[in-house]
């Protein structure tokens, strides 16, 4: 009788062991269809202007957007356009480059003309800037879609007025540059004139510097210049591999800058 117990109980304990592993198993597999889908990304060009009295909620909406998606792939990127400036008032950020990025996009995308403020997500889908149900539902399809590229951005150093960085890619590259964008992360402008004139704007992922580097090797280095008065914390390097030919961005990542005290300390 006792050693038919002692069976049940092991028989017992072995079922319990076997749905266990059976439910990790399960959980496992779970998350690997998870993270098979979190491979995507969402490179977000936000076009507007300071100048322009339509900008601010579109501001507004990368800026909660950029918040809530902290922990995924995406990537905000504002670039001030120039062709808002006036006599009135001048956006400090403005750059006639980025006012020629996005005719770039207009021809890459077969558009009659440009506007602000206008998204571009991952440089194949366009619309009004400020149409969040767009936005969101742009960054939800193209977070579930795998990459063509893989970009790495590592060693970061900062050496007086400017950065080094080093970048491997690997997968798709024919036909297409990599393009690395300076990023202040936050600033506000008391605007004094023009249609946003006594209002105080605030703004978030401002590319000050843009940089396009040819892919004739997988493997670099680049430097990007400094602004003066540059403070680590309040900069990032966003990357992204871009074909040349369309506009569509294949993949893409970002890099922090070391800290005042990590460099410090590497010294």
């Amino acid at each position: 009788m006792r050693s038919v117990k002692v069976f049940l109980v092991v028989f017992c304990l072995a079922v319990a062991a076997t749905i266990t592993m059976a439910f990790m198993d399960v959980k496992a597999i779970k998350k690997t269809k998870t993270n098979d889908k979190d491979k995507g990304f969402a490179v977000i060009e936000l076009f507007t202007s300071e100048g322009c009295s339509s900008c601010p909620p579109a501001d507004a909406l990368v800026a909660r957007v950029q918040k809530e998606n902290d922990d995924k792939q995406v990537y905000i990127l504002a670039f001030h356009v120039d062709y808002w400036n006036s006599s009135s008032w001048k956006d400090a950020f403005s750059s006639s480059e980025y006012s020629e990025r996005q005719k770039q996009y207009s021809r890459w995308l077969k558009l009659s003309s440009i506007y602000t403020p206008q998204i571009v997500v991952n440089g194949r889908t366009e619309f009004v800037g400020s149409e969040e149900a767009t936005l969101r539902n742009a960054i939800k399809t193209n977070l579930q879609k795998a990459a063509k590229a893989e970009l790495t951005l590592s060693d970061v150093k900062v050496n007086g007025e400017k950065a080094s960085l080093q970048y491997h890619i690997a997968g798709q590259t024919s036909n297409s540059a990599l393009i690395l964008a300076l990023v202040e992360k936050n600033a506000t402008t008391k605007v004094k004139g023009g249609e946003n004139g006594g209002h105080t704007l605030s703004h978030v992922q401002i590319v000050q510097k843009l940089k396009t580097v040819s892919i004739n090797n997988d493997n670099g280095t680049e430097s990007i210049p400094l602004p003066h008065g540059f403070s680590p914390e309040k900069w990032e390097v966003i990357g992204f591999v871009q074909n040349t030919a369309n506009g569509e961005i294949l993949g893409a990542t970002n890099a922090v800058f070391p800290s005042n005290e990590s460099a410090n300390a590497t010294k």
